[in-house]
């Protein structure tokens, strides 16, 4: 099978096949009635499903979730909290990305780890580009499933494109400067405060 008919996301650092599909709601239509989450059937297999979906489908698929076989993505205008309790039932959380340069889901991302303690997979979904992995790691993704029409592996490059952080995160809970070790200065720095201002 060639690469390009491959599944292919970034877990960690290192690209591998995956095996999950993500399952997108046709975009509304002016006009036409609005589709109703709850009458979408979810295909067999390991599915992505709206966080929308979920929650009205949630006793449906507890079965299947329960055995690893559903996870949740987060669309850009919804909010985590809404499946706060549910957390434990995931084989995985994405966050969708609609286009480049929205950046609601870093947010989203980041509550999810540190205000509501999500610990597995947090995969990146949508318009993901090389150019925002490596902020997006700062923020808790583990997983990214990049745009098709660019080279994936170019793409984990752009997890190291940085050395060093300033900012705590969730990658770094200490800022550059608490880390800093100051090995001099101190000593003269007192020195020449003995007697100043008198």
């Amino acid at each position: 099978m060639s690469e390009a008919a491959k599944n292919l996301i970034i877990k960690g650092r290192e690209v591998v096949e995956d095996d999950w599909q993500v399952l997108r709601l046709a975009e509304p239509v002016e006009g036409a009635p609005q589709i109703d989450p709850a009458t979408v059937e979810v295909p067999a297999g390991k599915i992505i499903v709206p966080q929308s979906l979920w929650l009205v489908q949630r006793e449906l698929l507890a079965a299947r979730a329960a055995a690893g076989e559903i996870g949740v993505w987060i669309a850009s205008d919804e909010r985590p909290e809404a499946i706060k309790d549910d957390l434990s039932k995931f084989a995985l959380i994405a966050v969708d990305f609609p286009k480049f340069t929205d950046g609601r889901g870093y947010s989203i991302a980041y509550n999810l780890r540190i205000r509501l303690g999500w610990t597995g997979e947090l995969r990146a979904i949508g318009d993901v580009l090389r150019d925002q992995l490596f902020q997006m790691q700062r923020v808790g993704f583990n997983a990214y499933a990049t745009r098709p029409d660019r080279s994936i592996h170019d793409a984990l490059k752009g997890l190291s494109d940085f050395s060093e952080t300033y900012q705590a995160s969730v990658d770094q809970k200490l800022p550059l400067y608490r880390r800093h070790a100051r090995t001099s200065g101190t000593a003269g720095a007192a020195a020449n405060n003995d007697g100043a201002g008198i």
